[in-house]
C-alpha cells in the first residue's frame, strides 16, 4: 500500500501580504512552510497544497513551493477570478502546468453567498472542465444547497466539498446539514474531504462528538468519494497533526482494508491525478 495523501493543506508567508483571514490575534498567524510539516508527517507521502489567499499571486507562490519540494507536493490548488472576462484564457495558461490540479473559490468569504452561480462564473468553470481541472467548494454549511445545482450545471466538473462544508459541530445542528449533504452526495461528481471537523468542534472536543459527524459524510459519500486532509497549519488551533492522523484512524474503524487506503490516499491519487 502507498503512503496516505493530505489532499488538504497550507503553507503561507505574512510578508507576501493578503491572507486577509488570518487575524494578527491568532496563534498561527506566523509563517508555515514545508520545513515545519514534514518532521509531522508520519505515513503521509504525498501531499496537495491548497490556496489560502484569493490572488493569482499565491497561485504562483504555491507552485513556486511544489516545485521545490523534492517531489512532496505532487499537486497544487489554487487561485483565479472565475468572474473576469479573461478567465477562460487564463485558465489555459494555468492548466498547462502539470502542478495545477485544481482551482478554489473563496465562496465562505464571499458576500454574494450564491456568487458561484452567476452567468459570468458559467464560462471559467467550463474552462476548467475543459482543461481537465477540479473545483475545491470551500462552502459554509448553509451554501450546501448550492452543490447539486453546480453539479447539474457542470456535469464534466468534478468537485469536491472541503471539509465538509464545515458541519456546526460546535453548536450541534444536525439539520438541516445533514440533509444538504446527503443530497451532494446524490452528485457522482461530488466528493468530500474528511478534514477541518476539530476547528468547527467546540475547544474541548473529543473524538466521540465528531463520530456522527464523520460518520455521516462516510455513509453518504461512502469510502470511494471521500478523501482525507488535514487542513494544516489552520488544524493546529484545534489539534495537531498526528493527533488527527490517530483519531482519523479510530473513526474508519469500520472500513476494509481497501477501504482505508481509499480514504486516506487512493481517492486523492484518483481526482487529483497525482500519478
Amino acid at each position: 500500500m502507498s503512503g496516505w495523501v493530505d489532499a488538504h493543506h497550507h503553507v503561507w508567508r505574512l510578508s507576501r501580504g493578503g491572507y486577509g483571514w488570518l487575524r494578527p490575534a491568532l496563534p498561527i498567524h506566523r509563517d508555515y512552510g514545508l520545513e515545519d510539516l514534514r518532521p509531522q508527517l508520519g505515513a503521509v507521502d504525498t501531499t496537495v497544497l491548497v490556496q489560502a489567499d484569493a490572488t493569482e499571486a499565491e497561485t504562483a507562490f504555491l507552485l513556486e513551493v511544489a516545485r521545490g519540494s523534492g517531489g512532496l507536493v505532487r499537486g497544487v490548488v489554487g487561485w483565479t477570478d472565475l468572474a473576469a472576462p479573461g478567465a477562460p484564457a487564463r485558465i489555459a495558461a494555468l492548466a498547462a502546468d502539470p502542478l495545477l490540479k485544481g482551482l478554489r473559490p473563496m465562496l465562505q468569504d464571499l458576500p454574494e453567498a450564491d456568487w458561484i452561480l452567476r452567468p459570468e462564473v458559467r464560462p471559467g468553470l467550463e474552462a476548467m472542465a475543459r482543461h481537465g481541472l477540479r473545483l475545491d467548494l470551500l462552502l459554509r454549511a448553509d451554501q450546501l444547497g448550492l452543490v447539486p445545482v453546480l453539479a447539474r450545471r457542470h456535469p464534466d466538473l468534478p468537485m469536491v466539498i472541503d471539509h465538509g462544508a464545515k458541519p456546526p459541530i460546535r453548536e450541534g445542528c444536525w439539520h438541516p446539514w445533514a440533509s444538504r449533504l446527503a443530497a451532494a452526495a446524490a452528485m457522482p461528481s461530488v466528493h468530500c474531504k474528511l478534514s477541518g471537523l476539530v476547528t468547527e468542534a467546540a475547544p474541548a472536543w473529543t473524538e466521540q462528538e465528531l463520530e456522527p459527524w464523520a460518520g455521516h459524510m462516510l455513509a453518504c459519500f461512502g469510502p470511494e468519494r471521500m478523501i482525507w486532509g488535514s487542513d494544516w497549519p489552520v488544524l493546529e488551533l484545534a489539534g495537531s497533526y498526528p493527533g488527527w492522523q490517530e483519531v482519523t484512524s479510530r473513526l474508519l474503524t469500520g472500513c476494509t482494508g481497501a477501504e482505508r487506503a481509499a480514504v486516506l490516499g487512493g481517492n486523492a491519487r484518483r481526482f487529483y491525478g497525482l500519478g
